[in-house]
């Protein structure tokens, strides 16, 4: 069986594996589009022509892969390659290229479809005698497929009759587009969302039956009865071509190290530096085992010959340093002495006791896992110097294949069937993304379109950039896999996803964009202004006892990664005293600990409130540190070591399995072993399967260890800034939207019940980005934070870039001036009106409105004339609440204000308690309450339970909806901006949540849209 895609190698590996494992053999190849004047999304018949392409061997699989990348590199964008003149091609393949004639785009059948009696027969002629003269006679092969359209047998015999002419052979090909008949509608479907048409306007385009689907060989010889020899001609070149993608992947580059000094000698140098820094001289007794850990996984990392590794991504992270680029390692490598020592992790592996087996040792098959957080703003100019130091031959990002979903699914299958884009919005927003298609309820999206979007769910729909990947290669990576321009400039991209980079062993590394980081450079520089402190993330003051009080009351809004309803519901539960909760806090509310049944169990023995228990002595040695609990993918591994009598190489494959995409089909092939080798160690069935049934809740979600103290790292220096510097903190993570989980609104609303002063946009006062400033505190006041003032950019309409220049001129005299300097569009001027910006200059917004469509139309050029209607007339002032809804209006923040206070007479009277009268409400009380929709979660973990967050002038507040109740109010609880909600109190453990059991709408002006469904 071939795999021809076009103008790429995007499914050869998942396509070698499956046909391995079911014995078929393989043959790669590619369709080359000749010709294209751009790219073709969007073309209901995409020009130009084809070449077919199928590799002889590995050779010509690789002479492939470099004449791919250099059409796609020279084209310029993405979708758009250019490929040289057919004789450059010919040389370029040699005589490791077997050229099929192709589909009705192909050169030959093309010319045969020329019009005039005769002629179309001449020109396919000379079109392939062109092709047999530049690939050889044995270098091209006339194709004949039939899909039952009523030309095909006409076509056939004039193909037939030019192979016999020119003396190459006729093969018999499905010219396959799917893989049964039943998929027809399906591929019609496909093609239509590709054009971006329905499938009404691709009607004349699409093939009149459904017959390119794949055909057994007795099939085929039947069909293909009337050109004896075709199929056998077909399979005798499937043998000759057929060969394993077993490829040998390019090492990693050379590091350029000094002079006298190899790759070993200078990394250990290096080592020997940055461990005296951070532990002391060698020698020393409290250093003594870390040298010892350091001289360890040294002799692992030469045996293993990655010294070159460590030397890249070290200078990646030296680079970030010099640069004030703040970059902290992620992943295995908190587990390495030696990533600590060289400033890669700020992790200290050797005081947390972590496991470096699991980052690297002699059993690993492949290279060591090292993940680099660059703050996200920033970490383009990583990436593009990585770019220049390596080439882009070299250096390539790795691809994420964006697969559909029910909301996406849903949304192209109605543009298939014709409905209109705002219908097609419609109905991806009433269904639920977590949700299977089936079973859901609610909607009123048509059964044709359910059809459709049930039987694409899963499949590929684009190719996107995975988060941070980068494949560096010592000679071209394009002998592995063609490279393409990304859609964002200055991005070239493999056509492979990390799994299919894994299996071919091209070594990944991960340069990833974090918003924290960026939060946190920000706040250490504010702080460093406003306050006189300079931290970075290793001079933090650690196990602050005042920073673990603030967790335990669950007031971590911003916090990273401990932030979310789930961990602040979980935070006064776990009660975190130390470091090591933190780490348990980040990897505990995930998938794989919740469908394993981890949780609830863990915080009662972790509390006191159960004793440990270790379902089998075997088992102690992996869960004794957890109180019994698996709760990270390294206990799991120990686990396969110690109960199945797994090696460490075993084990690593396990790893890599509960690391994959494919996790769960991957760890099925692993279940017979594992079953197996706990039953040889004396482990009964039930519990067998019961440690097998936690294996497969963490495929796909299991944490490592490793990630969740680089994680708690960043959990603990966020909430120290929290504690200590909420202004500065909250003003940075302000400057780094958009990231985390709340909303600008909802963090100055934390802000502000923190004792914060928030203060709007001003013309002669912003910057463009949020900014502290003195507070207008009293002196002697407790209170020693700054004010936030927000920036111009957060007005509707500026815009980064506008913002910026207003804020670099500043000051302005009037309106006026500002409009003759920038030029900004009368809506801008009124939407900065509308926020208050021009409250400076004396105007109040009701005046500055009334002006701001006269003034917004002058121009440099005007003449400097007095312009009517730029003075208002006496205007009531704007009340508060007019205030508030403005500022919602125009920057989405309320700097003041909380929209629910002015409706909290109203509530009163209703009886509805507020967010903090809630937390003091009795565990199992009726009562009703209200707030603003910032959240709604549907995890697939709860059963269809649904979470709604609400947030008044006070707090938040958790509502949980019960299936029963969400079915009964789905319309008012997916669509109401704010609720009215009653139900009954759960006061428990210093966790306070509704348990709704009905819905209202709460007609309350908003911020926008709530996050839903995330």
């Amino acid at each position: 069986m071939a795999l021809t895609d076009h103008d790429g190698m995007y499914g050869v590996v998942r396509f070698y594996e499956a046909a391995d494992e079911a014995g078929i053999s393989t043959l790669f190849g590619a369709e080359l589009s000749l010709g294209l004047s751009g790219p073709q999304a969007g073309v209901a018949d995409p020009e130009g022509t084809h070449l077919l392409v199928l590799a002889r061997d590995e050779e010509g699989y690789r002479r492939l892969c470099r004449a791919i990348s250099a059409a796609q590199l020279v084209g310029e964008e993405k979708g758009k390659p250019v490929y040289p003149p057919l004789e450059e091609l010919a040389a370029l393949g040699g005589d490791r290229w077997l050229v099929l004639t192709g589909c009705r785009k192909g050169l030959v059948p093309s010319a045969l479809a020329t019009d005039g009696a005769g002629e179309g027969l001449e020109a396919a002629a000379r079109a392939l005698d062109e092709l047999v003269a530049l690939f050889g006679r044995e270098g091209v092969a006339v194709e004949l497929w039939d899909h039952g359209d009523p030309l095909d047998s006409a076509r056939n015999d004039a193909l037939a009759e030019l192979a016999a002419r020119a003396g190459v052979p006729a093969v018999a090909t499905g010219n396959v587009h799917y893989a049964t008949p039943a998929r027809a509608r399906l591929a019609a479907a496909l093609a239509a969302v590709r054009a971006r048409r329905s499938l009404d306007e691709m009607d004349g385009w699409l093939p009149v039956s459904g017959g390119a689907y794949l055909r057994s060989g007795e099939e085929m010889e039947c069909r293909f009865a009337r050109y004896p020899g075709a199929v056998d001609a077909a399979a005798a070149l499937g043998r000759e071509c057929a060969f394993p993608l077993k490829l040998v992947a390019p090492k990693l580059p050379r590091f350029p190290v000094p002079e006298g000094r190899t790759e070993v000698s200078y990394l250990r140098k290096l080592t020997e530096e940055g461990a005296r820094e951070r532990y002391g001289p060698r020698g020393a007794k409290e250093a003594e085992k870390a040298y010892q850990q350091i001289d360890h996984e040294l002799k692992v990392i030469e045996d293993q010959g990655y010294p070159g590794y460590f030397l890249i991504v070290w200078e990646i992270a030296k680079y970030c340093r010099e640069k004030n680029i703040l970059c902290q390692g992620r992943g295995s490598a908190a587990n390495s002495a030696v990533c600590y020592a060289l400033g890669i992790t700020a992790v200290d592996a050797v005081r947390h006791e972590l496991f470096f087996e699991r980052f690297l040792s002699p059993e690993r098959d492949g290279p060591p896992d090292i993940d680099l957080d660059i703050e996200s703003d920033r970490r383009e100019e990583v990436i593009q110097h990585v770019y220049d130091l390596y080439g882009r031959q070299r250096a390539a990002q790795v691809a994420n294949v964006i697969s559909y979903r029910p909301k996406m699914a849903v949304r192209d299958m109605a543009r298939a069937l014709g409905y209109p884009p705002g219908q097609q919005d419609a109905w991806s927003k009433r269904l639920d993304s977590y949700e299977k298609l089936r079973g859901q309820t609610g909607h009123d999206v048509p059964e044709p379109v359910m059809e459709l979007a049930g039987e694409v769910l899963g499949f590929p729909r684009h190719l996107g950039i995975h988060s941070g990947g980068m494949v560096l290669c010592e000679r071209p990576v394009t002998d592995v896999c063609p490279v393409e321009w990304a859609r964002m400039p200055g991005r070239t991209v493999l056509q492979w996803d990390k799994d299919d980079c894994a299996a071919m062993n091209l070594v990944k590394f991960d340069l990833l964009g974090l918003g924290m980081l960026t939060a946190l450079h920000e706040a250490f520089d504010m702080i460093a202004e406003h306050h006189g402190d300079r931290f970075t993330l290793e001079t933090i003051p650690e196990d602050d006892r005042a920073v673990y009080e603030m967790l335990c009351a669950g007031d971590a809004v911003g916090v990273f990664q401990v932030e979310s309803r789930a961990q602040l519901a979980t935070l006064p539960r776990l009660r975190p005293e130390r470091f090591y909760d933190l780490v348990v806090e980040v990897a505990i509310i995930r998938p794989g600990p919740i469908q394993g049944g981890s949780v609830h169990p863990y915080i009662r023995r972790r509390n006191g409130q159960e004793e440990p228990d270790v379902p089998h002595p075997l088992l102690k040695n992996a869960l004794d540190k957890t109180y019994g609990v698996p709760l990270f993918q390294e206990q799991l591994m120990q686990i396969a070591v110690d109960a199945a009598g797994f090696s460490p190489a075993d084990s690593d494959k396990l790893r890599q399995a509960l690391s994959s995409k494919r996790s769960a089909e991957r760890l099925a092939r692993l279940r017979p072993r594992l079953l197996a080798g706990m039953a040889k160690n004396g482990i009964t069935p039930e519990v067998a399967e019961g440690i097998y049934e936690k294996l497969i809740a963490f495929a796909d979600f299991g944490f490592p260890e490793s990630h969740a103290v680089s994680f708690a790292l960043l959990v603990y220096a966020s909430a120290y800034l929290k504690r200590y510097y909420p202004a500065a903190f909250t003003c940075a993570l302000l400057r780094a939207q958009p990231m985390g989980f709340y909303s600008p609104q909802s963090l100055v609303a934390d802000a502000r019940r923190h004792g914060v002063e928030i203060r709007g946009p001003d013309l002669n006062a912003s910057a463009a980005k949020a900014t502290l400033e003195p507070s207008s505190g009293e002196p002697g006041e407790s209170n020693d934070q700054p004010a936030i003032r927000l920036g111009l950019s957060s007005v509707r309409g500026v815009g980064e870039k506008l913002a910026e220049r207003i804020a670099a001129d500043r000051p302005y005299r009037d309106m006026r001036e500002l409009v003759r300097r920038h030029k900004p569009s009368t809506a801008v001027v009124e939407a900065l009106a509308t926020a208050g910006a021009f409250d400076c200059l004396g105007l109040d917004r009701r005046s500055a409105l009334w002006a701001a469509g006269a003034v917004g139309q002058d121009r440099a050029g005007h003449l400097p004339i007095e312009i009517p209607g730029a003075v208002a007339p006496a205007l009531p002032e704007m009340t508060d609440q007019e205030q508030a809804i403005a500022d919602l209006w125009a920057t989405r923040i309320t700097p003041g204000s909380y929209p629910t206070q002015f409706f909290r007479d109203r509530l009163d009277e209703l009886g509805a308690v507020s967010a903090a009268a809630l937390r003091a409400t009795p565990d199992g009380s009726r009562v009703l309450s209200a707030g603003i929709v910032t959240h709604r979660q549907r995890p697939p973990t709860a059963g269809g339970v649904v979470f709604i967050n609400l947030e008044d002038e006070t707090g938040h507040i958790n509502v949980i909806c019960p299936p029963a109740t969400w079915e009964r109010n789905r319309g008012t609880g997916r669509d109401a901006a704010a609720l009215l909600v009653s139900g009954r109190v759960e006061n428990h453990e210093g966790v306070t949540n509704l348990l709704a059991d009905r819905l209202w709408p709460f007609p309350v002006f908003t911020a926008g849209r709530s996050r839903d469904f995330r």
